[in-house]
């Protein structure tokens, strides 16, 4: 259902000016019937001037009429040409003052952890500028240094439905071009949720990197035995029969 221009401010002039419940003057203007009776009590919206809707070709009188003569009557709003289409209208995700700075943490994580994600993705997910993403690709916005990455759906800036989508777009997308993935890739590619299910694959130590063929294990029994040197070599006994002859 679309709504009114200004939906507070005529909401303020329907309750200044009509005998409409709240729950007509809330759904007319896309509005919680609890937001609407904060309005009449001064709580919510304070200070915002009344905004006609009849002055401004958005309701005829007679809906206004209908709507206080039946309780039950839903007001209905006037058909404006030029309005058709402004809902649909795309721009820039909202981010909330308080949120804003948390943006480059957002980005880091997204650009660390889903590579495959384009800009224009990363900018619908938090609400940023390609400029901005590019300078944190490339590592060389002004706070790099101090900016550590942070998940941006446990920031709030988007909701873990969407990057799910994202991320899985961004798959179909290559799988689309035929791109060969690695498993790394592949893991990431994937849903959050569906990736923490995955069991972990073992990795080799870095420490012992080039070693993988080495094994600890000693040789065969048969082996061992031929290879052991016997008491008297050991230890260069010398030999009993010589020294039994000299005491006699």
């Amino acid at each position: 259902m679309n709504k009114p221009l200004m939906a507070k401010a005529t909401a303020v002039w329907l309750i200044d000016n009509t005998t409409l419940s709240f729950k007509q003057i809330g759904d007319f203007c896309g509005l919680h019937e609890l937001e609407v009776q904060g309005i009449a009590d001064g709580d919510v919206a304070a200070g915002v001037k009344g905004f006609d809707p009849i002055a401004n070709n958005q309701l005829n009188p007679e809906e206004i009429t209908k709507g206080e003569a039946d309780p039950l009557y839903s007001l209905k709003l006037k058909f404006n040409p030029a309005s058709v289409g402004e809902e649909k209208r795309r721009g820039p995700r909202y981010t909330p003052l308080s949120k804003r700075q948390d943006r480059p943490a957002a980005i880091l994580w997204l650009v660390k952890f889903h590579p495959e994600l384009s800009d224009g993705q990363i900018s619908k997910l938090v609400g940023t500028t390609k400029p901005t993403i590019q300078t944190i690709r490339e590592r060389t916005h002004w706070n790099i240094a101090n900016i550590q990455p942070i998940d941006p759906v446990a920031l709030g800036l988007c909701k873990q439905s969407e990057l799910d989508a994202a991320v899985q777009k961004a798959a179909k997308a290559k799988a689309a071009a035929g791109e060969l993935m690695s498993d790394d890739e592949r893991r990431k590619l994937v849903s959050t949720e569906q990736s923490l299910e995955m069991a972990t694959e073992p990795k080799i130590p870095t420490a012992i990197s080039g070693l993988e063929t080495f094994t600890l294990g000693g040789r065969d029994d048969d082996d061992r035995e031929d290879t052991l040197p016997d008491a008297d070599s050991f230890f260069n006994l010398p030999d009993t029969d010589d020294d039994e002859d000299d005491l006699r």
